[in-house]
């Protein structure tokens, strides 16, 4: 789910009702927030969906089993660390940049010039 649609959607994977995190995600995504997650002491599910063809690219849901998470809401509320103890921000959550400012507004500017560059 993008930080840009804030709707809780609750469903079931592997017979437990979750909050579902986000959905069709490759798989070194679900494997950077399950990690995140998990740190964050969320209980985790995983479920790998149906592929519409053989060749397609194996795609994945991830969610919690608390139905009170809301991930807009952990990341802007500053709720989640990282493992050395940062705050998750906005661009570190979507996986555009590893470097760390509590000013979550800049770090779009800081993390793109520093990429181009």
């Amino acid at each position: 789910m993008s930080l840009t649609i804030g709707k809780h959607i609750i469903g079931e994977i592997d017979g437990v009702r979750c909050t579902i995190v986000e959905t069709a995600i490759t798989l070194e995504r679900m494997n950077f927030l399950k990690e995140l997650l998990d740190l964050n002491k969320f209980e985790v599910k995983v479920m790998k969906e149906k592929a519409e063809s053989e060749e397609a690219i194996p795609t994945y849901t991830i969610g919690v089993t608390s139905m009170l998470f809301n991930p807009v809401i952990a990341v802007y509320d500053c709720s989640l660390r990282t493992k050395e103890g940062k705050i998750v921000t906005p661009a570190y959550w979507e996986q555009k940049t590893t470097i760390f400012d509590s000013r979550y507004w800049i770090i779009r500017k800081k993390a793109i010039k520093k990429e181009e560059a």
